[in-house]
């Protein structure tokens, strides 16, 4: 087996070369992200991963979403972080600012622009947040019903509030009722960052009618209002959905992400790579391309193993001679060109293709006269 790999100035491509026979998997571009156009989280509340995934009692999630997904078995809690809101916060900015309790935005409330959705507002990318018992007539400051102001880390921003007045507009424009949501899905306007935050019955923190077993509560939550988003145009076309926890407790310092999307890996990959919601962080500033890194988002790890990485990922040598190759991480709706070279000097297409997946086939039957072949996959911009 030989294998050649280049670096060169056109984005996104992948080198091989091979002895026909055998079956060989290269990536150059390990570590990317592929071009997802529409992200929604979901967080829930306080179970540590060990207590949730293989349950009984949450049969959807284990059954269901898990066989589809990539998830995470070493995402860990921002060490010593707790209660809540400072990870809420950290989610938002990659830091706590100090905060460690429960108390609402008349207090904790931060003067500062450093943090996410403020830098999607400034490169002009849409955001908003989905909160389960709100109104949305005001900015919801306090606790209402099952909702919880500590788990609405937006409303801990001055920029956001206009420094905690409940009429200002803008906080109310991003600020909205779940019950919203549906209809923002069938008709395709959600945003771009979609912030999903259930009651505190429905996210696992409170033992509630009719089940009183928070994790049961969990899922059949998720089991209603998951398929609403894996269903919509704003998912299948280059969409993604995290569902993640706010902390976890010991003995098991684990939280769990669990991440959809038709660009993933799915099909139930895991890895133990170490992450924590700064990893969450970098993820979506790196999606959206706004920085600069926020706090310790700038020193973690983002989660872009669970996802496809682009490029050749098998070669099949055919009964013909002919090679059969099939290519991954591919954005639906972008061109994609395959070439091919005897030498690395000169290099030939031998496919176009506008995806319409996240994969693709082709065929190279030059390759049945020739020892050794070079190949490379180009994504046009």
């Amino acid at each position: 087996m030989m294998l050649a790999l280049r670096a060169g100035s056109f984005p996104r491509r992948l080198y091989l070369s091979a002895v026909f026979l055998l079956l060989n998997l290269l990536n150059t571009n390990a570590g990317t992200i592929p071009s997802i156009r529409t992200v929604f989280i979901i967080v829930l509340e306080n179970e540590s991963w060990a207590e949730v995934v293989g349950n009984t009692n949450a049969p959807y999630l284990n059954n269901t979403l898990l066989p589809m997904a990539s998830r995470c078995e070493g995402y860990y809690n921002v060490p010593d972080l707790h209660p809540s809101l400072p990870n809420y916060i950290w989610l938002e900015a990659g830091t706590n600012f100090g905060i460690l309790d429960d108390n609402g935005p008349a207090l904790d409330h931060q003067n500062t622009t450093n943090h996410f959705v403020t830098l999607l507002k400034n490169a002009g990318i849409s955001w908003k947040t989905y909160q389960e018992d709100i109104t949305g007539a005001s900015i919801p400051l306090t606790d209402w019903n099952g909702y919880a102001v500590r788990h609405n880390p937006f409303v801990y921003f001055d920029d956001v509030t206009g420094t905690n007045d409940p009429a200002y507009a803008y906080g109310i424009a991003h600020i909205r009722p779940y019950s919203e949501l549906a209809a923002d899905l069938t008709n395709n306007t959600v945003a771009r960052y979609n912030f999903v935050k259930p009651n505190i019955c429905n996210d696992g923190h409170d033992s509630c009618a009719p089940f009183y077993d928070t994790v049961r509560q969990i899922d059949v939550w998720l089991g209603a209002e998951v398929p609403k988003i894996l269903g919509s145009d704003a998912y299948k076309n280059e969409g993604a959905l995290f569902i993640t926890w706010d902390e976890s407790h010991l003995p098991d310092p684990r939280i769990g992400m669990i991440v959809l999307s038709p660009l993933a890996r799915g099909n139930g990959y895991t890895n133990d790579i170490y992450y924590t919601h700064s990893s969450t962080l970098r993820t979506f500033q790196e999606i959206f391309g706004v920085g600069p890194l926020l706090g310790d988002a700038g020193d973690a790890i983002n989660l872009s193993d669970l996802f496809l990485q682009f490029g050749i990922h098998r070669l099949v040598k055919m009964p013909s001679g002919a090679m059969h190759l099939t290519a991954v991480g591919v954005t639906p709706g972008r061109t994609n060109i395959v070439e091919a070279s005897k030498d690395l000097m000169t290099w030939l297409p031998i496919a176009t293709n506008v995806a319409t997946s996240t994969s693709f086939a082709t065929i190279d039957t030059d390759a049945a006269s020739l020892d050794q072949r070079y190949y490379r996959l180009i994504q046009l911009p």
